[in-house]
């Protein structure tokens, strides 16, 4: 992450000004995709399974801060960065709990059947929470719109316009960056989390319990797409129970992009994804089909390069 803001920074003194501010909005947009993306990718990585459920979580987490953050504001200030880091954190610490809940009743009792039912069964909680959120006694099918968190201002840099919910979402993004980092690369439990990738069993064998390493990686990625959410409504202000749809499937060509089951590699994905998205749509002759651009990245990198721009080609035994 460090590696791709110094290049981006190296880019921008060569930019003019109005490109300079497409990559700042890119940049943001990227991050809220880089995020989700490492969801998709931790699971890919410990169970090789995609769970499309990830971009509802993403959605429940963005109406987590919207219920919550009335209810923080009568603790403390109203729109303040306490208030909204409070906001944050309590999403997180929800969506992680249903995370794990999903992989609990959802996904652990399929463990050890083939990859297509756990893929179709994470294709039918998908459409479980859409639906079942989209009930009037839910949330209701129409959007909502999302409470301002912190307060708003703008930071001129010349000509450039950078809004404090762009600061906010790429200061946030790069500390739960960082933070991911320290727990895969230095704690026990995440040596425990690349034991289980590399093989499951033989981890079982060495005394880790692997049902608790599963759990817990659920319930991290469904943290960062908690906060993705949260950082997404702050940015586009409405929310509404169909949002992680499309948000969760370019997250998903993201991850895809950087290479499945790599973490660098989900945020250099993510990132790049939001700044070709940007850029796309200040171009009038293309901006109908930015949307289209994401997908066809998607079938553009499998068919030239199927592990993604820093994923390793893994060979399979017959």
């Amino acid at each position: 992450m460090f590696c791709i803001l110094f290049w981006i920074s190296v880019i921008c003194h060569l930019l003019p000004e109005q490109a300079k501010q497409q990559l700042i909005n890119g940049l943001a947009l990227g991050a809220i995709y880089a995020l989700i993306a490492l969801g998709y990718t931790m699971v890919y990585g410990v169970l090789r399974f995609i769970n499309f459920a990830h971009g509802d979580v993403f959605m429940l987490g963005a109406f987590a801060g919207y219920f919550l953050s009335p209810l923080v504001s009568r603790l403390l200030p109203a729109k303040s960065y306490l208030s909204g880091a409070v906001v944050l954190v309590l999403a997180m610490l929800i969506c992680a709990a249903l995370g794990m809940l999903i992989e609990f009743l959802a996904y652990r009792p399929l463990r050890n059947r083939p990859k297509l039912i756990v893929l179709i069964t994470a294709i039918g909680v998908s459409l479980f929470i859409e639906y079942t959120c989209q009930h009037k006694a839910v949330f209701g099918a129409a959007p909502r719109s999302f409470p301002d968190l912190i307060p708003a201002s703008n930071l001129h840099f010349g000509s450039l316009v950078v809004s404090s919910s762009q600061v906010i979402v790429l200061v946030t993004t790069l500390l739960l960056l960082v933070a991911l980092t320290f727990i895969v690369q230095k704690t026990k439990i995440g040596t425990a989390m690349r034991a289980v990738s590399f093989n499951e069993k033989a981890a079982a064998l060495m005394g880790i319990n692997v049902n608790f390493i599963i759990s817990f990686t659920f319930g991290l990625g469904s943290a960062l797409a908690a906060a993705g959410g949260i950082l997404y409504a702050m940015s586009y202000a409405s929310i509404d129970p169909l949002m992680g749809v499309q948000t969760g499937l370019k997250a998903f060509v993201a991850a895809v992009l950087g290479g499945i089951g790599n973490l660098p590699g989900a945020a250099l994905g993510g990132v790049f994804l939001g700044l070709v998205e940007t850029i796309a749509g200040g171009i009038p002759e293309i901006s109908p089909y930015r949307d289209a651009i994401a997908f066809a990245i998607l079938i553009l990198i499998l068919l030239i390069r199927p592990a993604g721009l820093l994923g390793k080609m893994q060979p399979e035994k017959v």
